[in-house]
């Protein structure tokens, strides 16, 4: 593991416990076991390296996605698979930091707006590569999971926001339902 990958790592525990609303480099940078001078060495600057860590945790979250066994298993079952994946608090504070940090982005907030960079089509490339192995229809499947991308997050703030699992769990059942009776007609 490089300098940088292990401070990449070291950083993403640490944002995703105390946000980054009051971050400063030197307090992470000590953490680290490191300089505030290395970090911005390695990532170019406070937002830089905010932006990198989101993009690991979203590279970390494909991967698992990627590792789910769908071998037999229908759309709605890997769809049902991954979001109990995702619902698990403990990968909570690293969602409230993609969250944090998308809405930044999404403002403009400078060093931050290249974090929008494939954070949808990264997803829908997936979800697209799943659906068609799983028997979906190419034609189809990239919409099926450009809207999965999309009721999967907003399932995600609305249960960060709310913490009303049931709540959230009976949407994503009416979802799958609508995808269901979608793809059969």
């Amino acid at each position: 593991m490089t300098i940088r990958e292990r401070l990449l790592a070291g950083a993403v525990d640490y944002v995703a416990e105390h946000g980054v609303g009051e971050l400063s480099l030197r307090p992470l940078a000590a953490a680290l076991g490191t300089s505030h001078r290395m970090l911005i060495y390695h990532f170019g600057s406070k937002e830089g390296l905010l932006v990198e860590v989101v993009r690991e945790v979203e590279r970390r979250q494909r991967e698992t996605f990627t590792q789910i066994d769908v071998a037999g298993a229908t759309p709605s079952e890997a769809t049902r698979r991954m979001w109990h994946r995702l619902a698990d608090p403990s990968l909570w504070p690293h969602e409230r930091l993609f969250f944090e940090m998308y809405g930044q982005a999404l403002q403009g907030r400078p060093g931050t707006e290249a974090l929008l960079e494939g954070i949808i089509d990264s997803w829908v490339e997936t979800g697209t590569a799943m659906a068609v192995h799983m028997g979906i229809p190419a034609e189809v499947a990239r919409a099926q999971a450009r809207l999965g991308v999309a009721v999967i997050r907003g399932l995600l703030l609305d249960l960060l926001a709310t913490g009303d699992r049931a709540g959230v769990d009976a949407a994503l059942e009416q979802f799958i339902a609508m995808s269901e009776a979608a793809y059969l007609s």
